[in-house]
């Protein structure tokens, strides 16, 4: 996962000073970042207040973790209760219209918490402790998110996961999803990843093998719309923590999950 912008910014602020800013419907433009001429929150105690809304506690195996009762939980669960009435909603649809309807999930601090990587990282980024730390296969489930899963499935509509990780890490992301619950149609054909040497062929308006220029919004609306106009599918709902998990369109509903330790443009 590339991770551009990281703590320090407006948004993080505003997110756990006050309400998380996350919509059940459409995406909004949300989390600017525009210069200020004002004194910038103070990182340090941006830092506390992210504990805080997390709830975080140090486990028994020395793991950071986000309480069931915190502010973070309880935000989750109100996007899981939208997101379950859609699903009911398109379920239901779906046998009059004999239609085919799909919801899609990002992975990264969508399904799985990354809290842990983030803490013990000052919330800075470096791919190869990155990379080492998603192959560890380890991280715990973001509160709710594979039971979402699971009651998509229950409920017939079709579950694909639309991540930012590479082709090299499907193995390990299988492992983990596989771990916290989440395995539901953990195969190739329902779990995109980025394969920058191959590819594939409906992003070629922005990627080539060994030649990838397509931005966040460009290669999940991208793979969305693939799941559609290919595949045959109504997205009734799209699940990220990432507002560029969400743009682009291809999906009727989009669910905004809190995150307020990096922003990915």
């Amino acid at each position: 996962m590339h991770k551009p912008l990281r703590l320090a910014t407006v948004t993080a602020a505003c997110a756990v000073a006050g309400a998380v800013l996350y919509g059940t419907g459409a995406a909004t433009a949300g989390q600017s970042t525009a210069n200020s001429t004002h004194e910038p929150y103070n990182i340090g105690q941006l830092a506390k207040d992210i504990d805080a809304y997390y709830g975080t506690t140090l486990d028994a195996d020395g793991v950071y973790q986000a309480s069931a009762d915190s502010p973070y939980a309880a935000d989750l669960a109100r996007a899981d209760a939208a997101a379950r009435k859609q699903i009911d909603r398109a379920a239901r649809t779906a046998s009059h219209r004999h239609t085919k309807p799909a919801v899609v999930f990002d992975i990264d601090d969508t399904l799985l918490l990354s809290l842990d990587y983030e803490k013990k990282n000052n919330y800075g980024y470096d791919s190869a402790t990155w990379a080492a730390y998603v192959d560890r296969a380890d991280r715990p489930a973001v509160p709710g998110s594979p039971g979402l899963v699971r009651y998509a499935e229950k409920k017939g509509v079709e579950v694909f996961y639309n991540s930012g990780l590479g082709e090299e890490q499907r193995t390990a992301a299988v492992r983990n999803l596989r771990k916290v619950g989440a395995d539901v149609n953990l195969d190739a054909a329902h779990m995109f990843l980025k394969d920058k040497a191959h590819p594939p062929s409906y992003l070629a308006h922005c990627a080539t093998p060994g030649t990838w220029s397509c931005t966040t919004v460009q290669y999940k609306a991208g793979t969305r719309r693939h799941i559609e106009r290919d595949l045959g599918y109504d997205v009734v709902a799209n699940v990220g923590d990432q507002y560029s998990d969400l743009q682009g369109g291809h999906a009727d509903r989009t669910y905004k999950l809190p995150n307020p330790t990096y922003f990915v443009e």
